[in-house]
């Protein structure tokens, strides 16, 4: 992995189907999409957060279930119904004042790939589809919606930890 960019990341860019779901489908008796979330990606998008790595979703499906588990979350940029993802993230770029250099993005398919390519480190789960698995710097061991975005998340706060370890003065 690439050490430096890992310690420098300010935002992770999440896919949810595929990534935070195992990218099954569920369908209530009135049609309304259920979503399967792990807890240890929870824990691990939470233990990111108060180290200071911000987190965005970014998704090509709209999902009550998504905006209530990102609430529970804190994850306050919640991009649903995205045709364009490369171009949503752009904008929240700008927004933000960061660079493509300081992001990672967790995608699984296609539609992920402009977005994997764009910013400075990119992973696709494990199960990712050939073309998300091209375009990735890294693969996760763990599945989409199996712990893979807390693998990355403790990926992310080994190499923050590993800069200030450098960092501190010798006493």
């Amino acid at each position: 992995m690439r050490a430096a960019a890992a310690a420098a990341i300010e935002l992770v860019i999440l896919d949810v189907d595929g990534v935070l779901t195992d990218g099954r489908l569920y369908l209530g008796p009135e049609g309304e999409a259920l979503k399967c979330f792990h807890v240890r990606d929870g824990h691990g998008i939470k233990r990111a957060r108060e180290a200071g790595i911000d987190f965005a979703v970014i998704s090509g499906r709209k999902s009550q279930a998504v905006a209530l588990r990102c609430r529970e979350l804190g994850i306050q940029t919640v991009i649903q119904n995205c045709a364009d993802k490369l171009q949503a993230f752009d904008l929240l770029l700008e927004k933000r004042g960061i660079a493509r250099a300081q992001c990672v993005c967790i995608g699984d398919d296609e539609p992920d790939v402009p977005l994997m390519r764009a910013v400075g480190l990119s992973f696709a789960v494990a199960d990712a589809h050939a073309s998300a698995l091209a375009a990735a710097h890294r693969v996760t061991k763990s599945a989409g919606g199996r712990g893979a975005v807390r693998e990355v998340c403790d990926l992310l706060l080994a190499a923050r930890h590993r800069r200030s370890a450098r960092a501190e003065p010798v006493r």
